[in-house]
């Protein structure tokens, strides 16, 4: 799929090459702590969670008693699963073969 328009350019061309030097969850750690709020981390956690919960089968109510996500943040990561550029798909695929296929949710 091609990639947006509306995101490519030079500056976000080079947020993802810095992501892409992380080597482990210590690093990303380190390195999305000082670019973003605790706040914003969380935000973004959340909905991979979400999006994760989705595609394992769980329903709305499911995902709200576990996450606490909205039902708004919800139906949005789902239209993106359903219809966006893939990515939640693509990431999710590779985790989950990364894993023996085991990708049902599991909340620690």
């Amino acid at each position: 799929m091609a990639v947006n328009p509306k995101l490519k350019d030079e500056e976000t061309d080079h947020l993802f090459r810095a992501i892409l030097q992380l080597r482990n969850i210590d690093e990303c750690y380190m390195f999305f702590e000082d670019i973003c709020t605790i706040t914003e981390l969380k935000a973004l956690a959340q909905r991979f969670t979400v999006a994760r919960m989705l595609k394992d089968g769980k329903t709305y109510g499911e995902i709200v008693e576990a996450t606490g996500a909205s039902s708004a943040t919800i139906s949005r990561v789902n239209r993106f699963i359903k219809y966006g550029a893939d990515g939640y798909n693509l990431v999710l695929e590779r985790l989950a073969q990364e894993s023996g296929g085991d990708r049902e949710y599991k909340p620690e």
